[in-house]
């Protein structure tokens, strides 16, 4: 919680406390469903948490944005992000019906009513939104041909809207291939922590 509070000091009293409450939220539900790393369970604030809330170093999201995780996993970048803006709605999907389960646990014992669950395959989703985000999930030429044609132009939040992508590592020959234009952001310049010297949030509008 420390590392949470040291580069987000200006957090309300519920907000902490849904932070504060991630860890035995999490360890509870990673006894039953294996969605954390196990090795690196002890690390879930620096990793998980903190990792999704670089995005929020990136682009705020405006009271009423409508945003899609990709690929949530255990509900990361979103739980982080819904707990963060409140008035932003937030949409988690993944097609792994256990990895659903544990984001619908921590989602209903937060009261996080600004997010939803949802197993399914990002393809087959009938909505549109003002952002995607996503943490690694598929090389991003993939990534792109899936969530395009759900992203709605405009501007929800202090970025047009667009992808907001969790990726380390040289992305340069990756990112080429999509055709499109990206910006990217190095992750160690908000953070101080090794953990992310490597790391980055990519970016490119809807035009």
């Amino acid at each position: 919680m420390e590392l949470i509070e040291k580069y987000f000091p200006e957090l309300t009293p519920l907000q902490r406390d849904r932070f504060a409450a991630l860890w035995e939220l999490y360890a509870t539900w990673n006894a039953k469903i294996n969605v954390v790393s196990r090795k690196d369970f002890d690390q879930l604030y620096l990793r998980h948490v903190l990792h999704s809330l670089a995005i929020a170093k990136v682009c705020r999201f405006d009271d009423g944005a409508r945003v899609l995780d990709v690929g949530c996993g255990g509900g990361f970048p979103s739980v982080p992000l819904a707990i963060l803006f409140p008035g932003a709605h937030f949409t988690a999907a993944d097609s792994i019906r256990k990895k659903i389960t544990v984001v619908e646990g921590v989602s209903s014992s937060l009261e996080l009513t600004n997010l939803t669950p949802c197993c399914a395959r990002v393809e087959t989703l009938p909505s549109r939104f003002d952002y995607v985000v996503s943490r690694a999930v598929t090389a991003m030429p993939e990534f792109v041909k899936w969530v395009w044609p759900k992203l709605g132009r405009g501007q929800r939040g202090s970025l047009p809207n667009g992808i907001l992508y969790l990726k380390g590592g040289d992305l340069a020959e990756e990112l080429g291939r999509t055709g499109l234009r990206w910006d990217l952001y190095d992750i160690r310049d908000f953070f101080d922590e090794e953990f992310f010297e490597t790391k980055k949030v990519v970016y490119t509008p809807k035009k």
